[in-house]
C-alpha cells in the first residue's frame, strides 16, 4: 500500500454523472446492475467505494454501507454524494444484510471482526457474494470454521482480498513463472521496505490481538505470492523479528503497542523450494516498496513496485541476456492505494459474480487460510525462537 494523502484530499478522480441505478456508457444500453454493500467504511472501505465507482460502466454500484463509527459513515456519504450515488447507511452489518438492498458485500472492517461478520453473512437467509479484506481471519481456527460454514452455501462466492496478485508487474512475473520460462522454481525472495502502519479507527491495528500480528496482517500477501510462485504447500517456517523503532512510545488505554516493525521469515515448501521475506516498516527512503525475486532451474525473474518494472533472464544467456520491461495494465481506471491492483481485483470478482456463482473465486477461502497459517507460524517462531511446522498451527 502506498501512503495515502490526508483524508480531506483523498478524493476519487471522476466525472459528474446522473445516477438512476442503471449503468450506462456512451452508445451502450444499460446492463444489469450488481448492487454492493460495504461493511466497514474506514480507509479501506472508502478505497473499495472509489474502485467500484470506476467500475460503474461494468455494472457495479454501491448502494449501502454499514459502520458503527459516525465519522467514517459521514466521510463515506460525502464520497458517494460527490459522484452522484445515493447511499443508505446502517450502524451495523446485520441491519445491512436484513435490508435486502445488495447482492454483494465487501467486508473491510478491522481484522478481529472478520470471523463474526463472515459467519453472519454466510448464515443469513439471503445469499450474498462476499469479498473479504485480508487477512481472512486472525486465527487459523476461525478461518477453518468459516470454510466449513461456507461449504453449506455453495451458491455464494467468497473471495479473499489478496490483491497483490493483481499488481501489473507481479502479475507479469506470475505469468513468466507459470509459463515455465524460469523452470522449476527453487527460491523466492520478497522484500517489502515501507512506511509504518497507518493510524486506524481506535488504533486497532497497534495490537496483535486485534490484527493477528504484523506477519498475519501485512505479510499474508507475500506468503500467498510465495505459494503461487513455487506451486507447493508450506511445511515449516522460521522467523526473526522485533519492535525496533515504530510505536514504542505510543500508549493507548495504558497499553504500549506490541506489533513488530521488521522481520526476516524463511518458508520451506514440500517440493524443496524455499521463500524468504525481508520486511522493514521504517524504510520510507526506498525507491520501491516491493522487490520480488524468483529463481528457477533455468533463470531468474524480478518485479519492482511501484516502478512497474519486470526483469528476467536465462542462465545460458548470462547477464547480457537479461530482459527489462515496463509493465502496465491499461484496464486500470483507478490506481488507488494499491497501484491499480484493487481495481483489477474488483473487475475479476465482478465478472465471477455475473456468472451467478458458476465461476469460482480467483482467491478462495483455502488460499486465505494458508496465507494466515504461514503468518501465524512466523509469529509463533519469533515468540518461541525455533522452526514452527505448518502442521503445528493448522491441525
Amino acid at each position: 500500500m502506498q501512503a495515502p494523502k490526508p483524508i480531506h484530499n483523498h478524493k476519487c478522480n471522476h466525472h459528474s454523472i446522473d445516477f438512476d441505478f442503471g449503468v450506462r456508457s456512451p452508445g451502450k444500453m444499460a446492463e444489469k446492475m450488481v448492487r454492493y454493500g460495504i461493511i466497514g467504511a474506514g480507509m479501506m472501505g472508502r478505497e473499495h467505494l472509489c474502485n467500484l465507482y470506476h467500475l460503474r460502466n461494468e455494472g457495479a454500484a454501491v448502494v449501502c454501507v454499514a459502520d458503527p463509527h459516525l465519522p467514517s459513515q459521514q466521510i463515506s456519504v460525502e464520497f458517494a454524494e460527490s459522484f452522484g450515488w445515493p447511499l443508505k447507511v446502517f450502524s451495523g452489518h446485520k441491519e445491512l444484510l436484513d435490508s435486502g438492498l445488495c447482492d454483494v458485500v465487501v467486508v473491510s472492517t478491522p481484522n478481529m471482526t472478520h470471523y463474526e461478520i463472515l459467519m453472519d453473512i454466510i448464515n443469513h437467509p439471503k445469499p450474498h457474494h462476499v469479498l473479504v479484506e485480508k487477512p481472512l481471519c486472525t486465527t487459523v481456527q476461525d478461518c477453518k470454521k468459516v470454510i466449513e460454514a461456507a461449504k453449506k452455501r455453495p451458491e455464494m462466492l467468497v473471495q479473499v482480498g489478496l490483491e497483490y496478485r493483481y499488481m501489473p508487474p507481479v502479475a507479469k512475473l506470475i505469468d513468466i513463472v507459470k509459463g515455465g520460462k524460469l523452470g522449476h522454481v527453487k527460491m523466492v525472495a520478497i522484500r517489502e521496505h515501507r512506511f509504518p502502519f497507518l493510524v486506524k479507527v481506535n488504533n486497532w491495528n497497534r495490537f496483535n490481538c486485534n490484527s493477528g500480528g504484523t506477519l498475519v496482517e501485512k505479510c499474508c500477501h507475500f506468503f500467498d505470492l510465495m505459494r503461487l510462485f513455487v506451486g507447493a504447500y508450506p511445511v515449516r517456517v522460521m522467523a526473526s523479528g522485533a519492535i525496533d523503532l515504530n510505536h514504542k512510545h505510543e500508549v493507548y488505554d495504558g497499553k504500549v503497542p506490541d506489533i513488530i516493525d521488521n522481520a526476516y521469515v524463511i518458508v520451506e515448501f514440500d517440493n524443496g523450494a524455499r521463500g524468504v521475506l525481508d520486511l522493514c516498516m521504517f524504510a520510507e527512503g526506498s525507491v520501491n516498496e516491493q522487490e520480488i525475486s524468483v529463481v528457477g532451474e533455468l533463470g531468474k525473474g524480478e518485479a519492482f513496485v511501484p516502478e512497474n518494472v519486470v526483469r528476467f533472464g536465462l542462465r545460458v544467456e548470462g547477464r547480457d541476456g537479461v530482459r527489462r520491461m515496463r509493465v502496465e495494465d491499461h484496464r486500470i481506471k483507478y490506481d488507488g492505494l494499491h497501484h491499480g491492483s484493487s481495481y483489477l481485483e474488483h473487475l475479476n470478482f465482478l465478472a465471477a459474480v455475473k456468472t451467478d456463482g458458476k465461476k469460482t473465486p480467483a482467491v478462495d477461502l483455502h488460499d486465505g487460510l494458508i496465507a494466515v497459517a504461514i503468518g501465524v507460524a512466523a509469529q509463533l517462531s519469533i515468540e518461541k525462537g525455533r522452526f514452527v511446522s505448518i502442521k503445528e498451527v493448522i491441525s
